[in-house]
């Protein structure tokens, strides 16, 4: 019988990973500022529109910004996070799905163990 396991895969830090990650995050923020100026500049056109309720339109928009902010906040975090992290360390990348094999007789203990791949530089490095 297969049952479906989740798997823990792992990044380990090298420059040039870091270097990535930090590409990554700073494309992140671009993003979530490009479309907080888009929801400022949506706001002040659907106010001109009158078709609105101005209070209930200014309440979801900022509650729409704010939510973007909260994530830029995260991602700034990550970004320290990550240049104070020393090289070599294992960061949680993802989390994915693995068919596992069980049969008759199988130590339940060690099917249920959380299963790990470590990457280096997207290789696989080792799997735990």
């Amino acid at each position: 019988m297969q049952i479906i396991q989740t798997v823990v895969v792992k990044q380990v830090l090298t420059e040039s990973s870091r270097q990535k990650l930090s590409e990554k995050y700073q494309g992140k923020m671009l993003q979530l500022k490009k479309e907080c100026d888009q929801l400022h500049f949506e706001l002040k056109r659907l106010e001109k529109t009158k078709t609105f309720s101005p209070e209930a339109l200014k309440k979801h928009f900022q509650k729409e910004i704010q939510m973007r902010k909260e994530k830029i906040k995260l991602l700034e975090f990550q970004m320290e996070q990550l240049h104070i992290l020393p090289l070599g360390s294992e960061i949680k990348e993802k989390e994915v799905q693995a068919l596992k094999e069980v049969n008759v007789g199988d130590s339940w203990e060690e099917v249920l163990g959380q299963p790990c791949i470590i990457i280096k530089d997207g290789i696989i490095k080792e799997i735990r």
